[in-house]
């Protein structure tokens, strides 16, 4: 359970590009007033939010199978439909929303089939499923830098660009033809988020977040500090606040 920490350390760690990536997606999916919409794998709430200020808090719903985050999301929206559950069994009624969505989801789902059926079984006839995943092999700065710093250093079992069966450009475009849904409008966002310091970026890794923080935690204190330093390192050692992007594929289908 990568994700069973505390909604802060997910914030800080790919949760600082989420609000950004989550309007972009809204709004290629064509989110307007009048839906109602659902967050499968919500985390802490970044798509969720975003959702929120378009429709309002009592049109979105939110499943979310963290409960450290579901409490972080009944907190931060409390007129939200929130619930604790997974993508492969969604607790709503057949035809529910107009628009459904999975951000940074379908990677990490048990059974991404089972998840997509779900999230179409939930969309009313005419909805649009919608979903976006990183680019770990080359765009997502972040963690494709990260990865290529821990294989420089021995590498791992758990490298995101290479164990991730959705990263590559078209992947989550083609996943959704296969299933039977209907016209698939995908391509690239390019979002970005800032740091304070290197420390800003290193400190949410070593708290265990995702697959690259359990990397992190996994190490013997010599050999984190030795991919602290390297990651430094490949990232320019900046000596201040700095930026960096992180480019996801989406794919949005009509039901």
């Amino acid at each position: 359970m990568t994700f069973a920490v505390q909604a802060e350390a997910y914030d800080r760690f790919v949760g600082r590009y989420g609000e950004p990536l989550g309007r972009a997606l809204a709004e290629r999916a064509g989110v307007e007033r009048g839906m109602r919409a659902l967050d499968v794998g919500a985390g802490t709430g970044k798509l969720t939010g975003v959702l929120a200020e378009i429709l309002g808090e009592e049109n979105v719903g939110a499943v979310e199978p963290s409960e450290s985050f579901v409490a972080a999301l009944r907190e931060r929206l409390p007129a939200a439909d929130v619930r604790l559950g997974a993508a492969e069994a969604l607790p709503f009624e057949d035809d529910s929303f107009d628009a459904v969505f999975a951000q940074l989801v379908f990677n990490f789902m048990a059974d991404p089939e089972r998840g997509l059926a779900e999230m179409s079984r939930v969309t009313r006839p005419g909805g649009r499923v919608a979903g976006a995943v990183w680019d770990y092999g080359a765009g997502m700065t972040l963690l494709t830098t990260f990865w290529e710093a821990a294989s420089a250093l021995g590498g791992s079992e758990a490298d995101e660009r290479t164990t991730m069966r959705f990263g590559a450009e078209g992947s989550l475009g083609d996943f959704f033809q296969q299933a039977g849904l209907g016209v698939v409008d995908d391509g690239a966002i390019v979002v970005s988020a800032s740091y304070d310091s290197f420390e800003d970026l290193w400190e949410p890794l070593t708290m265990g977040v995702g697959p690259a923080g359990a990397h992190v935690v996994s190490l013997e204190p010599a050999a984190r500090k030795e991919l602290r330093a390297e990651l430094d390192r490949r990232l320019g050692s900046p000596a201040g606040p700095f930026e960096l992007d992180a480019r996801a594929w989406y794919a949005v289908a009509t039901k």
